[in-house]
């Protein structure tokens, strides 16, 4: 064998190596962006389920708003109805930011410093309809007594008694189980995110 034969053999083999780094560049970004979006449909899905639910009782509340036939039981459908339109919109439209960050085309700390961003914004999100979930518990009770009973229940004192501390405990506690969950499977991708380093 030649010299010359010799360097031709050489670059050869390393266009090839070189080919083959990149064929696993790619592969392995493209594994990294599916196992993100995977754990992130950890949240994805149940939100979008919760969305259809505060839709329709939106709808619900403004198909039969003539039943609130009081100024406090109309300011209380109202708010019922601006929650359930605008909070679960905030919350689909945070996580479609989350799962559209350009893993392939942006270097690793632009991914990291989008995704940081993002998951700020949603878990924002999050604790203030954890605080504001409080309020529509409140007001949210009055409009469906309103509209499937036919009753105020500001006549009927045991009403309120009975049905808000035990709604509001188990607000809170489902409230925590959820944003937990959010917590584990925001962190898990991101940390899916951190491993594109190595």
């Amino acid at each position: 064998m030649e010299l010359e034969e010799m360097k031709g053999l050489w670059n050869e083999m390393s266009k090839r190596i070189d080919n083959q780094k990149i064929l696993t560049d790619k592969l392995v970004i493209q594994l990294t962006k599916q196992n993100y979006v995977n754990k992130l449909k950890a949240i994805s899905i149940p939100e979008s389920i919760g969305t259809v639910v505060c839709f329709a009782s939106a709808v619900y509340i403004f198909m039969n708003f003539g039943k609130l036939d009081t100024w406090y039981l109309q300011l209380f459908g109202f708010f019922v109805i601006a929650y359930s339109l605008i909070l679960p919109a905030l919350s689909l439209r945070a996580i479609k930011k989350m799962k559209s960050i350009d893993i392939a085309g942006n270097t690793y700390k632009q991914s990291l410093m989008e995704y940081a961003k993002s998951k700020k914004h949603f878990m924002f999100i999050q604790k203030l309809s954890y605080y504001l979930g409080f309020i529509l518990l409140l007001v949210i009770l009055p409009v469906f007594a309103k509209l499937m009973r036919n009753t105020d229940v500001f006549h009927e004192s045991m009403t309120w008694v009975w049905y808000a501390p035990f709604g509001m405990l188990f607000l809170y506690f489902f409230s925590m189980w959820v944003y937990k969950g959010y917590k584990k499977a925001t962190t898990s991708a991101e940390n899916i995110l951190k491993e594109l380093e190595e």
